[in-house]
């Protein structure tokens, strides 16, 4: 298996809006996309600082850019997708652009899974919501050839339901479950009528593989137009 080893330097990535460093990357990736189309990883998500621990494992083609690696996350945790985001990875940060100012984060939408793995094992931080109020961490390992039968990206299993996104973060949750576990709590009735339906303890699978196929189908047409592009030139 070929070597994807970062580069040690973070500037061999492409910037936001640096059409030099785009050049530089692009030989590579022309090279490999059609080859690493089928190639795959294993991803295991968790939400710091949570216990029980609340995670998910999920299998993803590493052709996928980050931005897709973000609503694959966004997809299996049940978040509302908001758009402020970052990945963080070997010290670098991806995000998307948000302003031509923000040059020290390189565009997760032009930067490949593929680009930033290491051949055994790779931790990536993500962070999510206003002041990175949801930290994951998500350990990228496995990765091989998928199953042609298979659509990527793919659920594995997960533990204990996500938190209500709009409840105060980490700290917030827990006052929240403590609130509505007792009766006695001065926020139990607020609580219970803001998050009467919210159980802690259950995964809802099938939002989940909704919405992964829908991201697999997206992929499964740019890997069709791929292909034919490749046997035009072949």
């Amino acid at each position: 298996m070929p070597s994807r080893a970062r580069p040690a330097q973070a500037p061999a990535l492409e910037l936001e809006g640096s059409d030099s460093q785009t050049a530089a990357m692009r030989p590579a990736r022309e090279k490999s996309a059609f080859d690493s189309i089928n190639e795959i990883a294993t991803i295991h998500i968790e939400l710091r600082y949570t216990y029980p621990i609340i995670w998910r494992q999920v299998e993803i083609p590493t052709s996928i850019t980050l931005k897709v690696l973000h609503d694959t996350i966004q997809a299996v945790m049940g978040w509302l997708n908001l758009p402020l985001w970052e990945f963080t990875i070997g010290g670098q940060k991806y995000a998307m652009p948000i302003a031509k100012k923000a040059a020290a984060r390189f565009d997760a939408n032009r930067v490949r899974m593929r680009d930033v793995l290491n051949p055994q094992k790779t931790i990536i931080d993500y962070s999510y919501g206003l002041g990175g109020r949801w930290a994951h961490q998500l350990t990228v390992t496995d990765i091989r050839t998928g199953q042609p039968d298979l659509f990527y990206p793919r659920y594995l299993g997960g533990e204990c339901n996500a938190p209500p996104e709009l409840c105060g973060g980490i700290s917030g949750f827990y006052e929240m479950l403590e609130a509505i576990a007792n009766p006695n709590h001065q926020d139990h009735v607020q609580f219970k009528q803001w998050f009467d339906e919210y159980d802690p303890r259950i995964v809802d699978e099938l939002p989940i593989k909704y919405a992964l196929s829908r991201i697999a189908n997206r992929r499964n047409a740019a890997k069709v137009r791929l292909a034919k592009k490749s046997e035009t030139t072949s």
